[in-house]
Formats: C-alpha cells, sequence, structure tokens
C-alpha cells in the first residue's frame, strides 16, 4: 500500500526528469509541458537562472526564521510593490496561505466581517480559503463552514449591485476564474465591482495565484483593467517551483498588520525568496512580457485556424498563456489521448480544457502543441461521429 494520503486523482505517470518545456517520464518518454505545474514553471522547468541563485544562497544560509532582519524579503518585496499598486509584502508559503493573510488583513483592517465571492471560484483549501471558494465539490464533508461568506454569481452586475449594509469587510475575485473554468472577468463587471467596494466601504481582493507572475503579459491580471485593489494575492510562478507566496497590500493596511498579528515560520525563507528574486528579475522586464503577449497571440490564432470548424471545441477563451477550451463532452479522455500524443494538458471542470505553457515557450513548441490538439480532437469528434 501507499504510505501517502490518496488526496489526489494522480496520473500513472512519473516525470522522471524536466527541462524548459519538456518532461520525461519514467520510461524515458518525452512531452511537450502545457501544465507546467499548474502555472508555477512560468520560466520552464529547471531555469538556469534560478537554478544559479539558490545555489549561491544553499552556501550561505538556508534558515533562521522571520526573528531576524532579512534583506532578501526586502528585495522581493521592493520588486513585487513596484510591479503592483501594493506598498508592502507578508511572504507565506502558497496560494491559500497568501489568501488566508488576506482574509485575516481585511478583517482587521474594516472591523467588519463579511466578504463576498463567487461561485465557482477557488482560493485554496485551508479553511477559510475553503469558505472563500464558490464550489459546493470544495466544501463536501467539512461543513459547517466560515459563516460569513456570500457568494454570488460570476460576471452578473445585476446581484453585484443588489448587495447593501455596512458589514462587508471585503469582495474577493479572481480576474480569471482558473479551476473554475477559465472564465474571464468581464470588463463592465469589473467597474461594477470597484464601485460596489467602494459604495461598501469594502476592499478589494484580487486573487493572482494562479494568473500572476507575468501569465497574461502583465506582472498581474488586474493591470488589464482599471483596477487598483487593496490586496493582491500571488504564489504559483512567484519561486519556479519553491513554495512561495504573498500577499501585497496598500500602505494604508500596514497598521493592522502588526506584530503579533499574523506569522509563518517558514514564510520569506531565504531559498524560497533567492528563487523569488532570480524569477521575477526575469519575468517582469518589459520585453519578456511583451514576447508572452506574442506568443499568446501566436498559439490563440494556432488554435482558432485549427478548431475553428470543430463540433468539439465550442469556445477559446482566457488571457496570455492562460487558455481555456470549452468543449462539448468530457475533457478528461481528450486529455488522457493528448498525453499519450506527447502533450500535457489539465482540465478546468468537466467540460474544459485548461493551457498553461510556460512562459518561455518557443514558436516550434506552440506550432506542435496545436498540432497535437487538432489531431487528437479530429480523432475525438470522429470516434464519436461513428
Amino acid at each position: 500500500m501507499s504510505h501517502v494520503f490518496p488526496t489526489y486523482a494522480r496520473w500513472n505517470l512519473e516525470i522522471k526528469e524536466a527541462k524548459g518545456s519538456i518532461a520525461i517520464d519514467q520510461n524515458g518518454k518525452s512531452y511537450l509541458d502545457f501544465i507546467s505545474g499548474i502555472a508555477v514553471c512560468n520560466l520552464g522547468h529547471a531555469d538556469t537562472d534560478v537554478k544559479q541563485a539558490v545555489q549561491d544562497q544553499l552556501d550561505k544560509v538556508w534558515h533562521v526564521s522571520n526573528l531576524f532582519q532579512s534583506s532578501l524579503q526586502e528585495e522581493v518585496a521592493e520588486i513585487l510593490t513596484a510591479n503592483s499598486c501594493g506598498d508592502a509584502v507578508f511572504f507565506c508559503n502558497s496560494g491559500a496561505e497568501a489568501n488566508e493573510a488576506a482574509i485575516k488583513l481585511a478583517r482587521k483592517h474594516t472591523g467588519k466581517s463579511k466578504i463576498v465571492t463567487f461561485k465557482q471560484s477557488f482560493h485554496g483549501r485551508t479553511f477559510a480559503a475553503m469558505s472563500a471558494t464558490g464550489q459546493a465539490k470544495i466544501h463536501e464533508g467539512f461543513g459547517p463552514l466560515l459563516p460569513e461568506f456570500e457568494y454570488l454569481p460570476f460576471n452578473d452586475i445585476e446581484t453585484l449591485q443588489q448587495l447593501t449594509g455596512d458589514g462587508y469587510a471585503a469582495i474577493m475575485l479572481e480576474i480569471i476564474q482558473g479551476e473554475g473554468g477559465v472564465v474571464p472577468a468581464e470588463a463592465l463587471f469589473l467597474e461594477k465591482i470597484k464601485e460596489t467596494c467602494k459604495r461598501l466601504g469594502a476592499l478589494l481582493i484580487i486573487d493572482e495565484v494562479q494568473t500572476g507572475i507575468g501569465r497574461t503579459g502583465m506582472p498581474f491580471a488586474y493591470q488589464h483593467h482599471h483596477l487598483e485593489p487593496d490586496i493582491i494575492t500571488a504564489a504559483k510562478g512567484l519561486g519556479s517551483g519553491f513554495p512561495v507566496g504573498a500577499m501585497i497590500g496598500k500602505k494604508e493596511l500596514i497598521p493592522s498588520f502588526q506584530p503579533g498579528s499574523h506569522g509563518t515560520t517558514f514564510g520569506g525563507n531565504p531559498l524560497a525568496m533567492a528563487a523569488a528574486k532570480a524569477t521575477l528579475a526575469k519575468i517582469f522586464q518589459s520585453e519578456f512580457l511583451e514576447a508572452v503577449k506574442e506568443k499568446s497571440e501566436q498559439l490563440t490564432e494556432k488554435l482558432q485556424a485549427a478548431l475553428s470548424d470543430s463540433p468539439v471545441v465550442h469556445e477559446l477563451r482566457g488571457m496570455g498563456l492562460m487558455i481555456g477550451m470549452q468543449l462539448d463532452r468530457e475533457a478528461a479522455p481528450i486529455i488522457t489521448e493528448l498525453r499519450t500524443n506527447g502533450l500535457l494538458a489539465l482540465s478546468a471542470g468537466p467540460n474544459v480544457i485548461r493551457l498553461l505553457p510556460p512562459l518561455t515557450v518557443t514558436d516550434d513548441e506552440i506550432n506542435k502543441a496545436a498540432e497535437i490538439l487538432e489531431s487528437t480532437i479530429k480523432q475525438a469528434a470522429a470516434a464519436a461521429s461513428h
């Protein structure tokens, strides 16, 4: 028997080696990796600059705790705030932890307790983050949840405008619902979110755990819109595979998080900070982000050309290198066939294929992925017609 709790429906596949956009399994088979560790390896696997930064740090200090000053934390925080509307950073280890910190800060700063989130959202699996998540399947078996979360329909302006009262600490949302189907927030909806926060005296929390760190062609996805969130959460791509999370907040919130308000043993660990600093030094370059936008256009155009006539694919949506393909059927069998054909992709709900290639993916790799997707989906359509 396995001595690991079976909390994941794992594929019968182990990645033994990976470099760039290529992953190699236990049998030596190579795959084009369009999962990137679920939007984590934004620089591809085993980036040489990140590797060197971590190796250099290994020779200095691994861990001392947050009892001590940390120039590395200051340097990474300075990069994050320079590339966002935030002014201060709390470092942790994951997206769920970053969202927990955001929820605590919003409640403490406002003195209010209600938080609005959205149906089909995903904010993590720790208790407050799970309670914030608008998916019943994530809640199943863990009730009663924290009671002060309200789930509204995503992109529904009318329901949003019906919110009244003075007990709201925050509105919390993803710019693109990742786990909920790669569904982007509409521009007008985001305008109304901003207005509603002002009307209710609530903070705006943007969960950028999956969309942040260059994934959409900007440092953060909210920057495609006229938004200035009070709190931003980030993780996944921040450390290129090292566990790093960050909650970024405006200066007005700093007095609400003082010694004893919140804490973590490992958050801001020197090895993680070395990885984050090296990662951000590359991704937040304007030339790099422009290249992400160009690659996004190339991938989208290739997919549209290959699949526009397909009866299987109903819609392509997303932003940057975060793309969802809405199907007319279950995604899982097609994802299995893609794997057989050498492309790693994942689902986002039962009927959506999600593509999250490394931001360093090459033109040839984009073309190859589009070819594999086209042939695999054509096979699926042909099989269904017999």
